[in-house]
C-alpha cells in the first residue's frame, strides 16, 4: 500500500472520528451524558474504531482501485429522552456529524487557497484536496435518509405527522435489523445515488478549491 493511500485512510479515520465526537459533544449539550459517561467525548480513535468500518472496509476498498471511499465509527451512544429540546433534539445530534465533515472540509479548503502564502508543497496540496472531497463525501452520504444513516433522524421532524409515524415505524425496524440496514444503503448507492452524490460531492469540492 503506498504512503499516500496510507495517509487516506488515516485521514478517513480521524474524519469519522470527529463525525462521532461531534454526535456526543451535541448530546452533551442537549443534556445528554451518555457519551460523555462512556469517555466516546474523546478523540483517541481507539475508542471510537470499529475494525471492520474504520480499517478493514476502507482499506479493500483502496486496495480495489473503487472510485470512492467510505468507513464509519463505531456509533456514539445518546438517549433523546434526555434531551432538553425533544422537537429538534434528535435532528440536532444527527446533523452535527455531517457538519464536523463540512468544516473540515472548508478547513482544508482554506490551507488549499493559502498554500502559496504558506509554502505548502503540491503534493500538501493534493492530499489536502483529497481531504476535502472525501469529507464532503462523508457529510453528503450520512445524510441519505436511510436507517442507520444521520439523514433518516433528520428527515422525520419535517415530514405530516401520517408519513412520519410510517418513517419512524421502517427506521425503528432497520435500526433492529443493522446488517439489512447497510445491505439496503449499499444497494441504493451502487444503484441509485452513487452517481447523483459523486457529482454533488465533486462540485462542491471544486466551488471550494477554485
Amino acid at each position: 500500500m503506498e504512503p499516500m493511500q496510507i495517509g487516506i485512510i488515516g485521514v478517513l479515520i480521524l474524519s469519522v472520528v470527529l463525525h462521532e465526537v461531534a454526535h456526543g459533544y451535541a448530546a452533551n449539550w442537549l443534556g445528554d451524558p451518555t457519551a460523555r459517561l462512556q469517555g466516546r467525548l474523546s478523540i483517541n480513535p481507539l475508542v471510537h474504531i470499529d475494525p471492520l468500518m474504520s480499517v478493514i472496509v476502507p482499506g479493500l476498498l483502496i486496495l480495489s482501485g473503487s472510485s470512492f471511499l467510505f468507513g464509519a465509527a463505531k456509533p456514539v451512544p445518546y438517549n433523546p429522552y434526555n434531551f432538553t429540546n425533544q422537537k429538534w433534539g434528535e435532528a440536532i445530534v444527527a446533523v452535527a456529524g455531517p457538519l464536523a465533515n463540512v468544516l473540515l472540509a472548508l478547513i482544508f479548503a482554506l490551507l488549499v487557497h493559502m498554500a502559496p502564502f504558506l509554502n505548502l508543497t503540491q503534493t500538501f496540496v493534493g492530499f489536502a484536496a483529497q481531504i476535502v472531497v472525501l469529507n464532503l463525501f462523508l457529510a453528503f452520504f450520512n445524510l441519505v435518509p436511510i436507517p442507520p444513516l444521520d439523514g433518516s433522524k433528520i428527515l422525520p421532524k419535517f415530514l405530516p405527522s401520517t408519513l412520519r409515524i410510517q418513517y419512524e415505524y421502517f427506521r425503528r425496524f432497520l435500526e433492529q435489523h443493522i446488517g439489512l440496514g447497510f445491505i439496503v444503503i449499499i444497494l441504493v448507492f451502487m444503484y441509485v445515488l452513487g452517481g447523483p452524490l459523486s457529482i454533488l460531492t465533486h462540485t462542491v469540492a471544486r466551488l471550494l478549491l477554485t
